[in-house]
């Protein structure tokens, strides 16, 4: 039986991976390399963390997002540059080929508990049996849409997830429902192919992140300190401490989650919303239906005023919810095991699941661990922790399974177990 099984290889896959590696802990890791960030993010978005705060984390912290820039002679700045989307995505994949050239291109589709740990099904149909598993599959298992516009057709709807490439929305008409980086990103970035785009979002201003500007004073750097999630006290505790985080009232921290660092834009997309995109704001989407072949939105302002807007798409920038069920390649079985609150699920200390064996990394992990598990900075501190776990509870004797659970490798006459997922990382 192997001793560990993650699933994910984005950046906090490949994290915990490098630390399992580097402690000499047995694992497999199956998934698709930074598929978040190559096939559903705009190709030409920019990163809103920092260049220091964008790092994936190897045990040493010898690789780091700035020799990686200066190994390829790209520019590079702690602070005052932007990330390009490509730029990550390239890092990423350079440091699995470097740390993790371990991960096995393939998904998960089946997930099951043993007498002692769990079934794994891959797509190929192998059958593979392990003590632990680690769960990293990120957050596009977790798109969220309203349930206003969720019953339109796939022609006249999507999520912000599903486009990297937006050549094909030239000249169309498009309404981008949202007030978040990833509405705002998706907007701007849609007029400059040639969309005719405008922008519908419930809150009444528009927030985007302060761009550089002269050094802040000794005394406004004390009050306002630097972190991984952007300057100030709260965000400076959110990044560095989420193990104190934990030890917050439940209610607390779900509430804190839920409203701390609220939706906005990265600096370096403000000029290409204000001015250019037409916005909507205030205004909240109330229903929609199809008429002649285009989707009329009906909107309510905050003055109680009505209008209808009629477009050809519409894309909910509206972010995710975590939710258990929605990962369906976990057995039914497994998932009523999985004691969650408010759809994420609860967490021991060291990021181990109600399912014993069972550990969540991630967005998942946020209610937990604190707003920093929503951003690659908190993969680190992640990886830490349940590499020190599986260190304290590594298995000296082998483990004998029942002949009822005996697992055959490549068996094509394995019984499923669960779902295929949409991504995995």
């Amino acid at each position: 039986m192997l001793n560990a099984a993650i699933i994910g290889a984005g950046p906090y896959g490949l994290s915990i991976a490098a630390h399992f590696r580097e402690r000499g802990i047995p694992f497999r890791i199956f998934g698709l390399p930074m598929d978040t960030w190559l096939s559903h993010m705009p190709r030409d978005m920019l990163l809103k963390s920092d260049g220091f705060a964008s790092n994936i984390h190897d045990p040493a912290g010898v690789f780091t997002l700035e020799r990686f820039c200066a190994e390829q002679g790209i520019t590079y700045a702690d602070t005052g540059i932007p990330v390009g989307l490509e730029t990550f995505s390239s890092y990423g994949l350079a440091f699995r080929e470097r740390l993790v050239p371990e991960l096995e291109e393939r998904m998960v589709v089946g997930l099951d508990h043993l007498p002692a740990g769990f079934r794994l099904r891959l797509d190929d149909s192998e059958v593979l049996a392990a003590r632990r598993v680690v769960l990293a599959v990120g957050i596009t298992h977790f798109a969220y849409v309203p349930p206003e516009l969720a019953h339109l057709p796939a022609r006249y709807l999507s999520h912000s997830f599903q486009h990297h490439e937006l050549e094909a929305f030239s000249g169309r008409n498009i309404v981008v429902i949202g007030g978040g980086a990833s509405a705002l990103d998706l907007a701007g970035l849609l007029r400059d192919t040639g969309a005719e785009v405008q922008l519908v979002a419930r809150r009444p201003a528009l927030t985007f992140h302060s761009g550089p500007g002269k050094k802040p004073s000794l005394w406004k750097q004390i009050r306002h300190p630097r972190s991984g999630l952007g300057p100030g006290l709260r965000s400076r505790f959110y990044s560095d401490a989420p193990a104190l985080f934990y030890y917050l009232p439940e209610r607390l921290r779900v509430r804190i989650v839920r409203t701390a660092l609220g939706p906005s834009g990265g600096w370096t997309i403000k000029d290409k919303v204000i001015g250019r995109v037409p916005l909507s704001l205030g205004c909240t989407h109330e229903r929609a239906e199809i008429q002649n072949g285009r989707v009329h939105l009906h909107i309510r302002s905050l003055d109680g005023s009505a209008r209808e807007i009629v477009t050809e798409h519409v894309i909910a920038g509206t972010g995710y919810r975590v939710d258990m069920e929605r990962l369906t390649f976990i057995s039914p079985d497994v998932r009523s095991r999985i004691k969650a609150v408010s759809g994420s699920p609860v967490l021991s200390p060291a990021f181990e699941s109600s399912v014993p064996g069972l550990y969540f990394a991630g967005v998942a992990a946020a209610n937990s661990f604190g707003p920093v598990m929503r951003f690659a900075f908190g993969a680190g501190f992640a990886a830490r922790t349940i590499t020190r776990a599986m260190m304290r509870s590594q298995p000296h004797d082998p483990v004998t399974l029942p002949i009822s659970n005996v697992i055959t490798v490549g068996s094509k006459e394995s019984p499923p177990v669960g779902e295929a997922p949409a991504f995995q990382s």
